[in-house]
């Protein structure tokens, strides 16, 4: 077959965003090549990640570590080199940067030093999830990696569960059965959502159902690899006295009555001070 693409432009001194493969080396663009091979230095989360890609198309270019370590350090290198008309690459490990990744006090410094800083776009986790889960898109919030503790984890979960939008975010394998148990519970059993696993590689597994069929799914006991779940939205509505009162006695079973209260309060999106006198009266009652 024979192709006719465009033919490369000249790549002009400035910083270069550029979206890598999250799995299959062959989802990179033509322009993120052409960016890769004219760069005079290539940062990379993990240097040996960023190798693999350019090894796999004969590139060569000079790599650097840049994560939240050495930030400080290199940051000013990179704008002197900047300064001097160099084309700097920032590479994230797998998808696109800035997402979830390092690099934002870097652009945001480049931009306010009236660099150039360029997008180049490409692959990414949070977009190839959502395009399959089939859920709402027109509206959608990200919301990254969930707190690692079960009780932060429920608090972020009820500031989330009447937002009138598809929820996006991330999940690492061994905390993912806890944590759609606590979504279940949280935002209703009933809530449709998919949990995507291991996207564009050999690997790749999409599980749908309703929240409490997730967190029961034995395919999802023991996964491995990078995982996107992908939750359908909330609904504004007002709650009533008994599932406020519901509400409440879930979470005085863990936690003290100006917690519960609170936690309620942003669930249900009620006074917290109402909740708070009934919560103290239900204790006293028990």
């Amino acid at each position: 077959m024979a192709f006719t693409a465009p033919p490369p432009k000249p790549v002009s001194p400035g910083l270069y965003l550029v979206a890598t493969p999250i799995g299959n080396l062959r989802d990179i663009t033509l322009r993120a090549l052409d960016v890769l091979e004219a760069a005079d230095l290539v940062l990379a989360e993990d240097t040996r990640v960023t190798a693999r890609l350019l090894n796999a198309y004969g590139l060569r270019a000079k790599l650097a570590r840049y994560d939240e370590h050495v930030a400080a350090t290199v940051e000013g290198r990179v704008l002197e080199a900047l300064a001097e008309g160099r084309v700097i690459a920032q590479a994230s490990d797998a998808g696109t940067p800035l997402i979830s990744d390092p690099g934002q006090s870097l652009a945001r410094a480049a931009a306010e030093a009236g660099f150039p800083v360029h997008p180049i776009p490409g692959a990414s986790s949070v977009l190839a999830a959502l395009s399959i889960a089939g859920l709402p898109t027109e509206r959608f919030l990200f919301t990254g990696f969930l707190p690692p503790k079960a009780g932060a984890r429920r608090t972020r979960l009820a500031e989330l569960a009447a937002t009138p939008a598809t929820l996006v975010l991330f999940e690492t394998g061994p905390r993912l059965k806890a944590s759609l148990a606590d979504m279940a519970q949280v935002f209703g059993g009933d809530r449709p959502a998919a949990v995507c696993r291991e996207l564009t590689k050999l690997h790749e597994q999409s599980v749908r159902g309703p929240l409490e069929d997730l967190a029961n799914d034995p395919r999802l006991d023991a996964p491995k690899g990078e995982i996107v779940v992908v939750i359908g939205p909330g609904r504004a509505e007002v709650a009533s006295a008994d599932d406020a009162d519901a509400a409440l006695r879930q979470a005085l079973d863990r936690l003290s009555p100006a917690d519960a209260a609170s936690e309620v309060a942003r669930q249900l999106g009620l006074n917290r001070r109402d909740l708070y006198r009934r919560a103290i009266a239900m204790k006293g009652g028990q």
